[in-house]
């Protein structure tokens, strides 16, 4: 199949549009949202944040912005050999999960139960749909990134959790702003190149990194996984992206040999089995799910309380009042004009926030820094 045949049939305008109207520049639209991404505050924020290990000190287990970072490379790689944009791709693929929650998917099933016993927002949190809200209406205070339709595209549609063998794009010009489900596929084949290597990239990172933390034994992998995909991180990327390379070019579709896709498959469960839901991992969920709520009632009492006035946030003696109160100082007007008004405010600040901040600032508003210097002060003054 000549590799031509993946050409996207929305206008190259539709591609491009932008929210505001924007003047381009030499890099291009594509390479321009790129680096407007790896400049942004949640990009940077990804460092800190659970990919699956939470908050680990071993500085070779991999956090949220390296994984990011291997879809997108991962992603511009096979679109390089399907003559496709690698710079859409590496767009969407460094901006796709900007809207992760501290603690990963186990902080994102707590900020779904904390929205629904609050009665906040519409159904479950979904980190594919939020962070569009991250990249068009948080960032640059209320501002938005302003990326193009294509990029925005590929990143609310990403969903890494589901397993198609193969996928097309729908051709759609979509209405982003009102897509509330995971079931839409991406407008481009490069926003359907970035939803399959986002699980060629997790797949066997994830696994390496569980080995490494005795999580699982190398033995304990599937005999259908070492044979056809590998051992390591290393060869399973290789192996399921040349795969998908030549089943892509042969098909005209995005996607993976039958005999690939029957050990990803074997892959993913074993994955799911002994590392997603290992209870060791999941016992974790009752101590963070007592962070982001106790973080959510403090925050929520604080505003309702003192609103805008700013000396009520800073009588607290803690950086995360004071943090918070900047955040809503800078915010305010975003929210005024927002059609949820402020019913998102708590939830976004904390959605925001990595997993060292979210725990140092639990333990700040239980045990303030400043308490224990009360009873220093008489001495060091004498």
């Amino acid at each position: 199949m000549d590799s031509l045949y993946f050409q996207n049939r929305l206008e190259a305008s539709q591609m491009k549009s932008r929210m505001r109207v924007r003047e381009e520049d030499l890099r291009g639209s594509y390479f321009r949202d790129a680096t407007a991404i790896i400049h942004c505050y949640p990009y940077r924020r990804l460092k800190h944040k659970t990919q699956v290990f939470f908050a680990p000190r071993n500085d070779h287990i991999c956090t949220r912005i390296e994984h990011v970072m291997h879809v997108a490379s991962v992603s511009a790689t096979i679109c390089r050999a399907l003559d496709l944009n690698g710079d859409l791709a590496w767009a969407i693929g460094l901006g796709h999960d900007l809207g992760h929650t501290p603690f990963g998917h186990l902080g994102e099933t707590i900020l779904t139960q904390l929205m629904a016993d609050r009665n906040i927002g519409e159904g479950a949190f979904r980190h594919e749909i939020y962070s569009l809200r991250v990249v068009d209406r948080l960032t640059r205070y209320g501002k938005g990134l302003n990326l193009t339709y294509a990029v925005r595209d590929g990143i609310i549609n990403h969903c890494g959790e589901k397993f198609e063998q193969s996928i097309v794009p729908d051709f759609t010009f979509h209405d982003l702003e009102n897509i509330r489900d995971r079931e839409h596929f991406p407008s481009t084949w490069e926003g359907c190149v970035v939803r399959m290597s986002d699980k060629i990239a997790y797949m066997g990172r994830d696994l390496e990194d569980a080995i490494q933390l005795n999580l699982v034994k190398k033995s304990d992998i599937p005999a259908v996984v070492i044979e056809r995909l590998g051992h390591n991180n290393s060869n399973i990327i290789n192996n399921l992206v040349t795969d998908l390379i030549n089943q892509s070019l042969r098909s005209g579709r995005i996607g993976f040999s039958d005999s690939v896709y029957e050990a990803l498959l074997e892959l993913k469960n074993f994955n799911y089995q002994n590392i997603y839901r290992n209870s060791m991992l999941r016992s974790y969920h009752d101590n963070f799910e007592r962070i982001l709520v106790s973080l959510y009632d403090y925050l929520e009492n604080l505003f309702v309380r003192n609103q805008f006035d700013r000396e009520p946030y800073l009588a607290e003696r803690n950086l995360l009042a004071a943090r918070f109160f900047d955040y809503l100082d800078k915010m305010k007007a975003f929210y005024q004009s927002d059609e949820e008004g402020f019913e998102m405010l708590i939830v976004d600040y904390i959605a925001g926030m990595t997993d060292e901040f979210a725990i140092e600032s639990v333990q700040e508003i239980m045990i303030p820094h400043s308490f224990e210097d009360q009873f220093h002060r008489p001495i060091l003054e004498q």
